[in-house]
C-alpha cells in the first residue's frame, strides 16, 4: 500500500491551508532582500497585527483609555491613559489607579517596551501592578503592539 494518494490528497492540501491560514504573520516579515530592509507592506502589516492584538487581544482600551460620563471609552482620547475602572476583589495596594498612556508610545525605549510585553517586567526591573497582565508575548507580537502604538498620533518623533 503506497502513502502517495494519502499525503497527494490529504495530508499536503492540508500543510498548505495550515501555512497559508495566518498571511498578516507572514507578510509582516516579508522583507525587501535588494534593500535589507522591510518592505512598506510589511510595516503596515505589522502595524495591522499589533492592532489586532492592542484592541481585540489585549483588550489595552479597557484600562488605558478615559470614560466618558456615561461609562463609555472616550475614543477621541483612544490609549491615552485614565483611571482604571477595574477594583480588585482584596484589599491591596499593589493595583494600580491610574494607566498612562501608550497611544503615540509608551514610555521607554523601544527595547525596554518589547522586554516588558515580552516578560512582564518594566524598565525599572519590576513586574507591572495589577491589573496589569503580566503578558509574555513573542517578540514578533510585542513588536508588532509597538509598531501600532507609535503609529498613533502623539508619538514623538525621534524619541524612541
Amino acid at each position: 500500500m503506497s502513502r502517495s494518494p494519502f499525503w497527494s490528497l490529504v495530508v499536503v492540501p492540508a500543510l498548505v491551508l495550515l501555512a497559508g491560514a495566518n498571511p498578516p504573520a507572514a507578510l509582516a516579515q516579508r522583507a525587501d532582500p535588494a534593500k535589507g530592509t522591510s518592505t512598506p507592506a510589511a510595516s503596515d502589516d505589522r502595524i495591522s497585527r499589533g492592532r489586532y492584538i492592542v484592541e481585540n487581544v489585549a483588550m489595552c482600551g479597557r484600562c488605558h483609555s478615559p470614560v466618558d460620563e456615561h461609562g463609555n471609552r472616550d475614543t477621541s482620547h483612544w490609549l491615552q491613559g485614565g483611571a482604571v475602572a477595574i477594583t480588585p476583589t482584596v484589599p491591596t495596594t499593589e493595583w494600580a489607579m491610574i494607566a498612562p498612556r501608550i497611544g503615540g508610545g509608551p514610555a521607554g525605549t523601544d527595547a525596554e517596551v518589547v522586554h516588558l510585553l515580552m516578560t512582564g517586567i518594566s524598565r525599572r526591573g519590576t513586574y507591572l501592578r495589577q491589573p496589569m497582565p503580566q503578558f509574555r508575548m513573542t517578540q514578533a507580537d510585542a513588536e508588532a503592539v509597538l509598531a501600532y502604538l507609535k503609529s498613533m498620533p502623539g508619538h514623538p518623533a525621534g524619541t524612541h
